[in-house]
């Protein structure tokens, strides 16, 4: 059902979302994505609009939640320092449901999932093993799985170079200043289409790993119980509806819907189509 009001979308720091009704007795539900951009998952135009594949979800799950909602960027080092500052109340910006994050911060049901991969110039291989990898330079992002599974593994057998920024780290791999970077997958896959990143590859995708975590979910307080419910529910009406299947589509010519899966908070109704079926095939 077309909602009442058309969610308003403004052009400063802070965007407002209006879906459905205006609910005048209850304050607006901020939305914190990561200031640095993570294409194609939120990209900030040069009038200060963020879009995306996240901004996207995010006003479908607003306007299905009938609530008044926010954007606001948070660099990515304090967005959870942010979230139990109540600053914000919803980390939504491809953060990975894992164990250690848990102890600080309770997430919603997984809204997408993907694995990891590495990027290297085009026609070349790597195999992922300490083998494939020894001195070899590997730019990632910090506080991402991706840096958590580098440091566990490869830290003494492998060069890390850690950036603030994926941009960053594109940068570096594009000028051939790092060997290969790893990061998400989708992520890489949507890097390596643009014309900078011409003679660059996907040349490999990570093993799963529990350190990789169990999907991307929203990052909420642990005491916000009832904003979780109300999240938990909207996402997944939104992930069996062909909203979701085609903004997957669109911007990544693939479903990134989670499976449902034993030790992930994701629920799906039906059979999805998860990078990790196979692990769930073995947990369930």
């Amino acid at each position: 059902m077309k909602s009442k009001r058309m969610a308003t979308w403004l052009s400063s720091a802070v965007l407002v979302l209006t879906a459905g009704f205006t609910w005048a007795a209850e304050k607006p539900i901020v939305f914190a994505v990561a200031a640095e951009p993570y294409p194609p998952f939120t990209v900030k135009g040069g009038n200060g609009q963020w879009s995306g594949f996240e901004v996207d979800l995010i006003h479908k799950l607003c306007e299905g939640m009938k609530a008044e909602c926010q954007i606001k960027e948070v660099a990515w080092d304090g967005i959870i320092p942010s979230l139990l500052a109540k600053k914000i109340d919803v980390i939504f910006s491809s953060m990975s449901v894992t164990d250690e994050r848990e102890k600080q911060i309770a997430f919603s049901r997984a809204y997408y999932d993907s694995l990891l991969g590495v990027a290297g110039p085009k026609g070349s291989e790597v195999e992922i093993s300490p083998a494939g990898l020894k001195g070899k330079l590997i730019g990632v992002q910090i506080s991402t799985v991706s840096a958590n599974y580098l440091k566990k593994y490869y830290e003494n057998i492998a060069d890390l170079k850690y950036y603030d920024t994926q941009e960053s780290a594109n940068a570096d791999l594009i000028a051939g200043r790092i060997d290969y970077m790893m990061a998400d997958d989708t992520a890489i896959a949507m890097m390596v289409k643009t014309p900078e990143a011409s003679g660059l590859a996907h040349i490999a995708s990570v093993p799963y790993d529990p350190i990789i975590g169990r999907g991307v979910g929203a990052g909420l307080r642990k005491e916000d119980t009832a904003l979780k419910a109300r999240l938990d529910k909207a996402i997944g009406e939104l992930l069996v509806s062909k909203d979701y299947d085609d903004l997957s589509q669109h911007y990544f010519g693939l479903s990134v819907s989670p499976c449902k899966r034993g030790d992930t908070p994701a629920f799906v109704s039906k059979t999805c189509d998860s990078p990790y079926q196979h692990v769930a095939q073995k947990t369930e």
